[in-house]
């Protein structure tokens, strides 16, 4: 397979095929964010698709699921990601799921008949950056939409048909608004209503905007216990319907995880533990993106 590195895809798409349908990232702005700040957005020609499609059934023979990378696959054409999504599906007749990450500018973008379309054509999951719900967070971070945005956006391509994961970052209001990124992060989620939600606790490179701040002094990272704090605060105030709840990213300090609201109540429980016995958390040795 032809790569332009670096490549990424979320934790749960280990098994997939990777298909990289565009370069970089089409907003690249995020503050928090160095995955692609060294490429320049670029949406790859169908042809040089066609021969990496060609390769990998030549490699793998059969192909249970894809991944279209790299940042937001819905920023191309939607008649240019309908003949790759064809493309696709040609080289694998028997792929059960193709999926994507998608940003909410990208999404408001497309009407929904498109969207419904690009459903027709396959893709059946969408990877959604809610990170925070809380306004003053989400415009520090330069995440580029507003949580009315986020909210419709992801609403808007799950009435599509297309099953969204959403993640969100524990700490990216750092320790001066934790509370109010967790209550509002909850509410908007709570609003978007996902099949999937995940909690990412924050990272910091020290090569982007943020990692600055904090080198700085301005940006006060919150320690474990107060991002568990974080975390308990989220669960509680998530009022979904049968959604998957996971924090089990290398990120975290602590892997919780069940289907809410139905096991909030034993969620809830093992981050109090945690909390009362630090030695449960995960070491700042072997955390990772």
């Amino acid at each position: 397979m032809r790569y332009e590195q670096p490549l990424f895809r979320p934790p749960s798409e280990a098994y997939s095929l990777i298909l990289q349908a565009t370069i970089g990232c089409s907003h690249n702005a995020c503050s928090f964010c160095s995955m692609y700040k060294g490429k320049k957005f670029r949406v790859r020609s169908l042809e040089e698709m066609a021969e990496d499609i060609r390769m990998a059934k030549e490699r793998y023979g059969y192909v249970e699921k894809v991944f279209l990378a790299d940042g937001d696959a819905l920023a191309m054409e939607t008649d240019h990601l309908l003949e790759l999504l064809q493309l696709v599906r040609e080289g694998f007749p028997k792929a059960r799921q193709i999926s994507v990450y998608a940003g909410p500018k990208n999404i408001l973008a497309k009407s929904e008949e498109e969207l419904r379309s690009i459903r027709e054509a396959g893709v059946s999951l969408a990877y959604f950056g809610l990170e925070s719900g809380d306004e003053e967070v989400l415009k520090e971070v330069k995440k580029g939409a507003t949580p009315e945005e986020m909210a419709k956006a992801g609403k808007k391509i799950q009435l599509a048909g297309i099953d969204l994961s959403v993640t969100v970052i524990l700490g990216l209001g750092g320790r001066h608004r934790w509370r109010e990124h967790a209550l509002q992060t909850a509410k908007v989620a709570s609003e978007i209503n996902p099949r999937y939600l995940a909690a990412l606790t924050l990272m910091v490179d020290k090569r982007t905007p943020l990692g600055k701040k904090v080198a700085s002094g301005e940006f006060a990272v919150p320690s474990a216990a107060e991002s568990l704090l974080e975390l308990k605060t989220l669960i509680e105030n998530l009022e979904v319907d049968d959604c998957l709840f996971r924090s089990n990213h290398a990120s975290n300090y602590l892997a919780v995880g069940g289907a809410l609201p139905k096991d909030r109540k034993s969620m809830i429980s093992a981050i109090e533990q945690a909390l009362r016995d630090q030695r449960l958390l995960k070491d700042e040795a072997f955390r990772g993106l």
